[in-house]
């Protein structure tokens, strides 16, 4: 595989935008550490969300290479360093010994020094309904080039708006991990849900010495759709008027009835879910829905079913949220891995563009026929 130079983002100096009271790095040698000067990353890039945090902190840690982080999360409503965000880097600076500064709540600026990566049992809170799924999406790739089994508990939202739900985790994003040479078991405690939190979930991360690449091109023959219908300190008729619905959705576009799985979940608090699993001959793909004040049983059953059905109605291999989570593998793997997904987002290209500014290689995307290709590095931990 060919190697490139790469730049700072935008051929932007590595004293761009520092906040009052930062130094940079001398130009300079007088240590090994202080010859490696931060990679810069600008926040404001595409999207602008927490991915661009999380797949940053992650490949700083794996390469221990220092990154400095500006106009974090500017584009959202709330920018800066929310709850879940903060704990990210926390838990980050915790399994490598990891110097940071800027890590307070509202910070857009984060300096983070990664050290060695210690394989180990971890615990986090974060205190909030923050995503316990984000957080330890940040420290999987770390963690599983480590020198040993790690668990992780992580307290916060298990099932709440705007990322993958425990589920999701356990059902579609593992399976696909697995694919590629990593054992990720995990296990729910208590549910989390927004506002409340404290859902408890556990994670034990198997360490590899190099991961396969994929192919995933076709998804192939439907075998199987599994159904969650459950409720937290609810009454369960609203978890029988999801899955009536659910059935009902599936009869009227000729699916055959799902096996259901209805459950009263133990929480702090309230909420209600339907989770749809679809298991194909290569692989998995994972549709969920969440309740609210005021949106019917009925609404949240047709939410997960129409993302359902307009999967089904494309030539995906697996559904869009699952692709930008397996970039920052495939660019890990050893050599040429393509998949095939719904739809290119602006999340998707984000996440491809962070991580090109830390690792030698160029994604191909194809956004009519919704092709994303790379040519994997192949990492492993002895580099």
């Amino acid at each position: 595989m060919a190697s490139r130079k790469r730049a700072y983002p935008h051929s932007i100096s590595p004293h761009y935008l520092l906040p009052q009271g930062w130094v940079s790095y001398p130009t300079k040698k007088r240590t090994q550490k202080a010859m490696s000067k931060p990679i810069q990353i600008d926040g404001r890039q595409g999207e602008g969300g927490g991915q661009i945090l999380r797949t940053s902190l992650a490949l700083a840690s794996l390469l221990r290479k220092p990154v400095q982080i500006h106009h974090i999360r500017a584009g959202r409503k709330r920018p800066g360093l929310r709850p879940q965000h903060l704990m990210a880097v926390k838990a980050m600076a915790s399994i490598t010994g990891g110097k940071m500064k800027g890590a307070e709540p509202g910070s857009m600026h984060l300096f983070f020094e990664p050290g060695q990566i210690r394989a180990g049992s971890y615990s986090f809170d974060v205190g909030t309904a923050g995503s316990t799924s984000l957080v330890l999406q940040t420290m999987i790739p770390a963690l599983l080039f480590g020198k040993g089994v790690s668990s992780v508990l992580i307290t916060g939202g298990t099932h709440v708006p705007w990322s993958p739900c425990f589920h999701y985790l356990s059902q579609v994003f593992a399976p696909a991990l697995a694919c590629i040479g990593n054992v990720l078991a995990l296990e729910i405690e208590h549910w989390g849900w927004y506002p409340k939190g404290g859902g408890k979930i556990k994670a034990g991360i198997s360490p590899v010495s190099l991961l396969r690449s994929t192919e995933r091109a076709q998804r192939g023959e439907l075998k199987e759709i599994r159904v969650l219908s459950a409720v937290s300190n609810l009454s369960m008729s609203i978890a029988e008027r999801q899955r009536d619905q659910v059935i009902r959705r599936f009869h009227g576009h000729g699916l055959k009835t799902p096996r259901v799985e209805m459950l009263s979940a133990p929480s702090q608090g309230t909420g209600t879910l339907v989770f749809l699993m679809c298991r194909f001959e290569g692989g998995t793909a994972g549709f969920t829905s969440l309740g609210k004040k005021g949106k019917r049983a009925e609404e949240v059953a047709d939410d997960a079913c129409s993302d359902l059905l307009q999967f089904l109605a494309s030539d995906a291999a697996m559904d869009e949220h699952l692709a930008d989570q397996l970039i920052l593998y495939m660019a890990l793997a050893k050599g040429r891995s393509s998949i095939v997904t719904e739809r290119i987002t602006t999340h998707l290209r984000t996440n491809m563009w962070v991580v090109e500014q830390f690792l030698p290689v160029t994604f191909q995307a194809d956004e009519t026929k919704g092709i994303v290709s790379v040519e994997g590095v192949g990492f492993g931990p002895a580099q």
